[in-house]
């Protein structure tokens, strides 16, 4: 499965410390894994319940709001240089796992996606914190992840976490 995995998300390479490139592998090895998806499934899970006839699947939503969170990035250091600090490694491996619990908050229930028990109790960003934690991935990328959704609208937001918000409702809004 990690293969698998790793191919269908070339933005990993985009890791440049290769323990948590790996890291990141692992944890969505786990979620796939535990939430009871294959791989295939990443192409077929709406990426978003929250609203109605959504045609963008989850994978290509996480693919495109990690490029975007890399153009991002590469505009304001082009024109603020080191007055903006930026952690790269933080920006992409938290843009790739943003939205990882969501393999643990849907299920599918005879062909239709649904929230599931697991997502009754708790939503993403809390589910997908939990596994990050289990796998020792970096606070710094976890913040992106529990203040990336509405539950980190109060709370003080990182850089990285700023421009992964902005970059996933983005995307959001498009289709809502």
């Amino acid at each position: 499965m990690r293969d698998q995995i790793r191919e269908l998300f070339p933005e990993l390479n985009e890791i440049r410390n290769e323990q948590l490139r790996e890291k990141v592998l692992d944890v969505w090895v786990e979620a796939t894994t535990k939430g009871g998806w294959k791989p295939e499934d990443l192409m077929r899970i709406p990426f978003t319940l929250l609203a109605d006839n959504v045609n963008i699947m989850y994978l290509e939503h996480v693919r495109t709001v990690c490029r975007m969170c890399i153009a991002m990035e590469d505009v304001l250091v082009k024109a603020y240089g080191d007055r903006v600090t930026i952690d790269h490694d933080t920006l992409v491996a938290g843009a790739l796992l943003a939205d990882v619990g969501k393999m643990l908050e849907y299920e599918d229930k005879d062909g239709k996606i649904v929230k599931g028990q697991s997502g009754q109790y708790l939503r993403h960003p809390f589910s997908g914190v939990g596994l990050c934690y289990k796998h020792e991935i970096p606070e710094a990328v976890m913040h992106v992840i529990a203040t990336h959704s509405k539950e980190g609208d109060h709370v003080k937001r990182f850089p990285e976490s700023i421009i992964f918000h902005h970059a996933d409702f983005t995307d959001f809004e498009l289709v809502s």
